[in-house]
């Protein structure tokens, strides 16, 4: 059976935004869809993010599907990067994944923020672009408008992030 994983960012829950809406909509396309309640989400730590992962999801195996949002996408990455090189997963989509936070509101998020930014994700080659190739990445442009693409900011469907899951997995 098709798995889904939806892993929400920072300050973030399983009900916000779009991941009901989301999670409704796959499991009408019979997939089986987990939006894990992610630990400490106001102040979340890498190694706890992870291994919380590495439970929900079990084995990985070509039928599990990663979607990221947020923070969620450097937890994504940082779990792949802890799998055995022969666990292969189906795909993943990252939602307003950031590397670097341009704009800090204050000393708290600054210190949270700062290991997720300083610990770098170790990908065997430096270039983005030749790394994204070989991994058959597509950068797809989602809609504007849309902010960090949260609840918070009035988003509550993603009609291109389903469908380019359903794609991605040949449905």
């Amino acid at each position: 059976m098709k798995r889904v994983f939806i892993i929400h960012g920072w300050g973030g829950y399983s009900e916000e935004g779009w991941f009901p809406w989301l999670k409704k909509e796959l499991e009408k396309q019979n997939f089986l869809v987990k939006v894990p309640s992610m630990p400490d989400s106001n102040e979340p730590r890498i190694e706890t993010w992870v291994t919380h992962l590495k439970e929900v999801v079990g084995n990985p195996d070509e039928e599990t599907f990663l979607i990221g949002h947020s923070i969620g996408c450097q937890t994504i990455l940082r779990y792949l990067e802890s799998l055995n090189p022969k666990e292969k997963i189906g795909g993943a989509i990252f939602i307003a994944g950031w590397f670097n936070l341009v704009l800090y509101e204050s000393d708290e998020e600054r210190r949270i923020a700062k290991p997720w930014i300083e610990n770098k994700i170790d990908f065997e080659n430096d270039n983005a672009f030749i790394f994204g190739e070989k991994l058959g990445i597509k950068n797809i442009k989602l809609e504007e408008n849309k902010g960090h693409f949260s609840g918070s900011d009035g988003v509550t469907e993603l009609p291109v992030v389903l469908n380019e899951l359903l794609n991605m997995a040949r449905v």
